[in-house]
């Protein structure tokens, strides 16, 4: 079912045939997990002032997110004690990354640990517990919301909104920013308009993250927004388009065409600046700036 893809940086991914999607960047899959994960997560320098993190990586796929958070961590502090808890639908996912050796582009020790937790799904060794949840990831997000798991850094990584609606919702973005500790950060690839609705309705603070590949910057939310950088105003504005109607699946139980259909429902009716009208608007702007 998967067969490698190598990416720019030298390191692998895999395609899905299920969603038609790499899932990472052509650019480098490594230097994704690290650029729009791990570093805007600020895990590193969280490593110099505390004794043990707390980790939520939702979509765990191959495990690069987490591989690259635990040595972005340990290359800091060697001490530190981390809790990881991954959420993944497929095992054959992380599995099939092991067969095919994937993640040897991180040190040994990281990679027997991941390799084990894709087998036996939990693993207990000096300095990382962690858990792999598999299923569907509504259902086990609201079994982890309802135990008070705070993380200082959540990775948001499913696939696109369009594909994967049923993970961007505001009702399933609400159960996840309900795990996220108040000082922590999370991280996503995406800048949909869509997905920062939900994040500030969330009552997280949205800013952007420089792209890996791609024209368009990631998402970085907290809700301490000192440290965070404003939106820039063609961002804000796009905030106020239609394409910033959010996902809505209120029983979260109903299929990707369903959401996708009830969104669209929603534009259609609303009364805000279509997102064509607003890319052309800018357009026009940033040319007559030059």
């Amino acid at each position: 079912m998967f067969t490698p893809q190598l990416t720019d940086d030298g390191s692998y991914t895999f395609f899905s045939e299920e969603f038609g999607e790499l899932f990472h960047s052509h650019s480098g899959a490594k230097l994704e997990a690290e650029q729009k994960f791990v570093d805007p997560c600020q895990l590193k320098e969280k490593a110099k002032r505390h004794k043990s993190l707390k980790i939520l990586d939702v979509c765990y796929g191959l495990g690069y997110n987490s591989a690259a958070a635990l040595e972005g961590i340990w290359s800091i502090n060697r001490e530190c004690h981390i809790e990881l808890i991954a959420l993944e639908s497929d095992i054959d996912v992380p599995y099939q990354a092991g067969v095919y050796h994937l993640l040897k582009q991180w040190p040994s020790f990281i990679r027997d640990s991941l390799t084990q937790l894709a087998q036996n799904h939990e693993i207990q060794i000096p300095r990382l517990r962690a858990n792999l949840l598999i299923g569907d990831a509504r259902n086990t997000i609201q079994t982890l919301y309802q135990s008070g798991f705070k993380a200082d850094a959540i990775f948001l990584d499913p696939f696109s909104p369009p594909k994967c609606p049923q993970l961007w919702t505001i009702e399933f973005i609400k159960l996840v920013s309900g795990c996220l500790h108040p000082q922590g950060k999370l991280g996503t690839y995406s800048s949909a308009a869509a997905v920062r609705t939900a994040l500030r309705s969330a009552g997280l603070t949205v800013s952007p993250t420089k792209g890996v590949g791609r024209r368009s910057p990631g998402t970085i939310a907290s809700f301490n927004c000192q440290d965070l950088c404003p939106l820039s105003l063609q961002e804000q504005e796009h905030l106020k388009t239609r394409a910033a109607i959010p996902y809505r699946d209120p029983s979260l139980r109903d299929s990707a065409m369903v959401i996708n259909q009830r969104r669209r429902t929603e534009q259609i009716s609303s009364d805000l600046e279509s997102t064509s009208r607003w890319k052309k608007r800018w357009k026009k702007l940033v040319r007559n700036s030059q």
